[in-house]
């Protein structure tokens, strides 16, 4: 990383750009941890009285993280808190090219969406147990950012159901499966490329993130419907050129979907009405991940001078109250995600699987308390294969 020492910039005001009044019709849009820690109790007995030691709370389980390996065909087992070499504990076979994961703690499973079908993991064996198949699969199995198969994917709050996004090359649906059988239960056409996929609080509905359709489609899963909400702050020109689409998007605690644009918006889509609204970045580089912690900060991972955007590659760290703080590094990183440390603190995890160019087998790890404070403290870690995704899973004792 590069040091430096940040300047905290002030919060901004949000101003609308967009009313999905413009909510387009589907055919438009297929276009080519909580920190753990405990109280100490205050020294209240009287001299008199024995002192009885107050049983502390049982420490947080460890986190580890999940990485898909883009260029093989498995899940990485990392302890980003290693970093002597490879900080890969184990790997696991699941398919080619595996893009996005997620986990049901309850079950101890992860699932991930490769170019082959969805896999399922037991995460205490460490092993794949099952392949889902798509219902619109493909016989031509590849590497890369524009290859076949699933891309972005989510699991049901309760579990039950795994929604993936795939692509054929011409079209893409979000495809919902039955997360003990592997049936695909309802498959819905959505935006072309959808990089990422988001399920609201209560499980109705399910968002894809379509990178090329320069939208968000909700999807009601149950009645198979869809309606596509144009998220385009910088307009649409260049169409499949542009550096200006959208990547991946977080929700936040009131059911909204931020994705920020080029370092220099963050949009805000409120999925019910279709309004789309926007605060100043001040990065001013193209980003891709975005990742939210408990507390509301955003992390965002950018990528250089692409399209309207002027500057190099950086970290973005948004605090709550839309304060934020730039970090340079000489890394492009592809997602984010948001990890609790041995120490209970919240890091941002930034996965190095750039799907252009300067892709690179590692993540960068940064303290989000040191970064908001403006002292850049974050380090690299090493994850062979160009990881795509990362998602934090609590570690139980082997």
């Amino acid at each position: 990383m590069t040091p430096s020492r940040p300047t905290r910039r002030p919060a901004r005001a949000a101003r609308t750009i967009a009313v999905a009044g413009a909510l387009l019709a589907l055919g438009a849009c297929a276009a080519p941890q909580q920190p753990a820690g405990t109280a100490t109790p205050s020294p209240t007995q009287s001299p008199s009285t024995s002192a009885t030691p107050t049983p502390s709370a049982d420490p947080a389980p460890a986190q580890l993280l999940l990485a898909t390996q883009a260029e093989r065909d498995t899940l990485a087992v990392v302890d980003p808190a290693d970093r002597r070499g490879s900080a890969v504990v184990d790997e696991i076979t699941v398919g080619t090219a595996p893009w996005g994961v997620a986990v049901d703690e309850d079950s101890r499973s992860a699932y991930v969406s490769t170019a082959e079908g969805v896999a399922v993991v037991d995460l205490d064996a460490r092993e794949r147990t099952d392949l889902f198949a798509y219902e619109h699969g493909t016989t031509r199995i590849a590497y890369g950012e524009y290859r076949r198969g699933g891309l972005g994917l989510a699991l049901s709050p309760d579990g039950e159901r795994v929604h993936v996004a795939v692509s054929t090359g011409d079209a893409a649906f979000l495809e919902t499966l039955d997360a003990d059988t592997g049936e695909v239960v309802s498959a819905v056409p959505v935006g072309l490329r959808p990089f990422d996929v988001l399920v609201s609080d209560d499980g109705d509905e399910v968002y894809t993130v379509d990178h090329d359709g320069f939208t968000v489609t909700v999807v009601d899963p149950d009645r198979e419907r869809a309606r596509a909400i144009e998220v385009a702050p910088f307009g649409r020109e260049g169409g499949l050129a542009s550096f200006e689409k959208p990547h991946y998007a977080v929700l936040d605690s009131g059911g909204d979907l931020l994705l920020p644009y080029q370092g220099r918006v963050l949009a805000r889509v409120d999925p019910a009405s279709g309004e789309v609204t926007t605060t100043e970045l001040t990065a001013d580089s193209h980003q891709h991940g975005v990742a939210r912690a408990d507390d509301g900060t955003l992390v965002i991972a950018g990528n250089g001078p692409f399209g309207n955007a002027g500057s190099g590659p950086s970290i973005e760290v948004v605090a709550p109250d839309g304060a934020d703080v730039v970090l340079p590094t000489d890394r492009r990183h592809e997602t984010v995600t948001i990890w609790r440390g041995p120490d209970g603190e919240a890091y941002g995890v930034l996965a190095g699987g750039y799907t252009q160019q300067e892709a690179w087998d590692g993540a960068t790890v940064v303290p989000l308390d040191a970064a908001l404070d403006g002292a850049d403290e974050s380090y690299e870690i090493t994850v062979p294969g160009r990881p795509q995704a990362v998602v934090p899973f609590e570690e139980e004792a082997r």
